[in-house]
């Protein structure tokens, strides 16, 4: 009965690894019902009869063969930081053109820098604006995706903010004031000054549009795709979502919100609109397909305000655009007040343990050097942390070890009688202070700690091209030897299989697999073969299992293993059990 249940438990874990996100994801945010929303659309705002239009999606801009003969096609303001670089187009006053400096496509040092923002025109137009819509009923020329603004300042930076201006002819002049911090916070301040004669209603508004579905990895524990925080709540929505609902005219989710944010988010990448946190904003998320693409767009739009004659008005906006740094976002979000923001990273059910470990594994990461040794660290840590409960249950299966020749002599005198079998075998764990679930305690208490550290190595841009020793040199990529080359000692590369790729077995997958195997030999043995054989494939099962899974993932599980064995065999020594694997025998008479 103990080895039963210790292989249901076992089986149980791995189907909580490999398939609680899959068989219990949360539940889809809801969908409403698409409408047609265009450039002469609009939807009703709560409390209001109709609302100021956002422009709709774009479409017939056709694609240039070179990215940089889309950016020639605008004058541009440069962006120069430590961090970003990249250009603003006059025309539309739109941020289109975003290189990211710290990032690298590969490992290689000649690898290109992650391209992030691309004009309309290139292959795959990517960029965010902002504007002003007018209320309904109120006739005004305002700009809009092709107006020329005129630019005041030089290149942006830092340290030197610049304002784009544009007056309609009719009395109004329209400004932008960009500014740039040091990392990927782009701050505009809109302005609109009013010298008619006569007052007038407009809306700020801001959108993030995106042209054609990126290529992404559809791990079903990693969103990417548009995504917010409105009222304090995440909501998540997949490109295929999107598409699945479109039936010939846009597809809309309306949302509003007091502050929050609204934007697009790739694995590692986030682009986000941040209104003012204290002001209510009606957000949406828009799909539609023009042009043999599909054009996505998430934007914001506050409610219309007046703006008198002889007055101004004007509101600030914040744009982010770069990498989802942890840290960073933490800080913005405690800077500007911005609920929620660090949920770009998806941290997923396990949030409230993931976060803590990302941030241990940042923190000994800063003292020691390396994330590899920080991994090491933390595992020591965890170890000391559940110490005395895997103490207690190594003392118990320690015993369950002893006990096992009068368990085997137990099952020979009652093999017919299992109601007798079972009394009797209860007796004996009594008596003897055993339990004979001992064996499922330390494998239960990994499981979501592996499945945070999982989550974190694979979705946090921090483990990104993060390297160990040796040969691991990305910590969050599969070990890249195999044994299929003789780890590199064969004059050939690593082939690639497909989904037979688990056969590219590494030296980690392998030290792991046999760090496992020695584990197991001191636990109590099956006296069943069949079950014997079960608990003999384990360690294999688990070695082609991580063998695909990120490289620091599988040395934190051998190392862990190292440690449970040696707490292992110490507690087995000083119970004076015999330290040695095989299976249970009969006490001689």
């Amino acid at each position: 009965m103990e080895q039963r249940n210790l292989l249901l438990a076992i089986v149980l874990s791995v189907a909580i690894l490999f398939g609680f996100q899959m068989l219990f994801p949360p539940p889809p945010p809801p969908v409403q019902q698409p409408e047609t929303v265009g450039e002469q659309g609009s939807t009703p705002v709560p409390g209001q009869g109709a609302a100021p239009s956002i422009p709709g999606l774009p479409g017939g801009v056709p694609a240039a063969q070179v990215r940089e003969e889309a950016i020639g096609i605008s004058p541009r303001i440069e962006i120069d930081s430590e961090n970003l670089g990249g250009s603003i187009a006059l025309r539309g006053a739109k941020l289109d053109d975003l290189v990211l400096r710290q990032f690298r496509e590969t490992l290689d040092e000649d690898s290109p820098l992650i391209t992030y923002l691309s004009p309309e025109g290139s292959a795959d137009p990517y960029f965010a604006r902002f504007g002003w819509a007018a209320a309904p009923g109120t006739t005004v020329t305002l700009p809009d995706a092709q107006t020329l603004w005129q630019s005041e300042g030089g290149t942006l930076t830092p340290d030197t903010p610049v304002t784009l201006r544009w007056n309609n002819g009719e009395g109004l002049t329209f400004e932008q004031v960009f500014e740039l911090d040091d990392e990927y916070l782009f701050t505009v301040t809109q302005r609109v000054v009013n010298d008619a004669g006569a007052e007038v209603q407009l809306a700020p508004f801001g959108l993030i549009s995106r042209t054609n579905t990126p290529e992404i990895l559809g791990f079903f524990i990693l969103h990417e795709g548009p995504l917010g925080v409105f009222d304090e709540v995440l909501k998540e929505v997949d490109y295929d979502e999107l598409k699945d609902d479109f039936e010939g005219r846009d597809v809309v989710i309306e949302t509003p919100t007091t502050g929050g944010w609204i934007g697009i988010t790739d694995k590692y990448w986030l682009a986000a609109l941040i209104p003012e946190q204290s002001q209510a904003v009606k957000t949406r998320f828009l799909y539609n397909q023009r042009d043999g693409r599909d054009h996505y767009q998430t934007d914001m739009i506050y409610d219309a305000t007046a703006v008198p004659a002889g007055g101004s008005v004007e509101i600030t906006n914040r744009l982010f655009a770069g990498a989802k740094e942890v840290v960073k976002l933490d800080a913005y979000e405690e800077q500007f007040g911005i609920v929620g923001f660090d949920r770009a990273v998806d941290f997923g059910w396990f949030y409230y343990l993931t976060k803590p470990l990302f941030y241990a594994l940042h923190w000994l990461n800063a003292t020691l050097g390396n994330f590899g040794l920080a991994i090491l660290a933390l595992t020591v840590a965890i170890k000391l942390v559940f110490f005395p409960l895997a103490n207690k249950s190594y003392r118990s299966m320690a015993k369950m070890r002893k006990l096992q020749p009068q368990m085997l002599e137990l099952r020979e005198r009652f093999a017919e009688d299992k109601q007798r079998l079972n009394q009797e075998m209860m007796a004996l764990y009594k008596r003897e202070g055993a339990n004979p679930l001992s064996g499922c305690l330390p494998i239960l208490i990994q499981i979501p700690v592996f499945f945070a550290l999982y989550k974190v190595m694979f979705v946090t841009i921090e483990m990104r091209h993060a390297p160990f020793y040796g040969w691991i040199q990305d910590l969050s990529a599969p070990d890249p030897t195999s044994i299929l080359n003789g780890f590199g000692l064969l004059p050939w590369g690593v082939p690639e299989l497909g989904i037979l790729n688990l056969l590219n077995l590494g030296v980690w997958p392998l030290l792991m697999g046999i760090s496992m195997f020695l584990q197991q030999k001191l636990n109590p043995q099956p006296p069943d073969p069949v079950q014997a054989k079960i608990f003999l494939m384990m360690p294999i099962i688990f070695t082609f299992l991580l063998a695909t899974f990120p490289a620091g993932l599988v040395i934190y599980w051998t190392w862990n293993n190292v440690l449970s064995i040696a707490q292992q065999a110490i507690i087995m020594k000083r119970a004076g059990v015999p330290i040695g694997g095989g299976s249970a025998t009969k006490p001689t008479t």
